[in-house]
């Protein structure tokens, strides 16, 4: 499993790569995908909203949801989910990203207290990375994490 504190040093690490014009795309979907579960984890409605394209069609597919298919209902859907006092904590491992033009998926497990889902977040081009894609369900038979803390899976 991959902490949050280790997450925010590795986005540390991302932004300053970033900045000196060494990551890859997919890298940088690795950041936003920890960007992501930082907003998540921390219950940050402002953080989970700026994550989301605002041109780019957007989708949602919460565990047991329909699927959500605009911008607008999906920051609504995470608003609701991350000010609810009852949702759990979560983290994730196992993160792979897969890059494909200007999108690239992320895979990874997300650890809940009553489980383990299996996600896949998508992210595209616009003013930088921005989350098109996430949809999350049960894992029957998860596999253990990987290194901890090591966000660069297999390509």
């Amino acid at each position: 499993m991959m902490p949050l504190r280790r997450t925010s040093e590795k986005a540390a690490r991302a932004s300053a790569a970033k900045t000196e014009g060494e990551i890859s795309l997919a890298d940088e979907a690795l950041f936003a995908n920890d960007t992501f579960y930082l907003a998540f984890a921390e219950k940050d409605v402002e953080a989970m909203s700026r994550l989301w394209a605002k041109r780019h069609p957007t989708i949602c597919i919460h565990p047991g949801w329909p699927a959500i298919h605009s911008r607008e209902k999906i920051v609504e859907s995470w608003e609701r989910i991350l000010t609810n006092p009852d949702q759990p904590g979560i983290d994730f491992y196992n993160p792979v990203a897969h890059e494909a033009g200007n999108v690239v998926l992320v895979t990874c497990y997300e650890e809940l207290p009553g489980g383990v889902c299996i996600a896949t977040n998508g992210f595209v081009v616009e003013d930088g990375l921005r989350l098109f894609h996430h949809q999350a369900t049960p894992c029957a038979n998860p596999p253990p994490p990987k290194g901890a803390g090591d966000a660069r899976g297999t390509r």
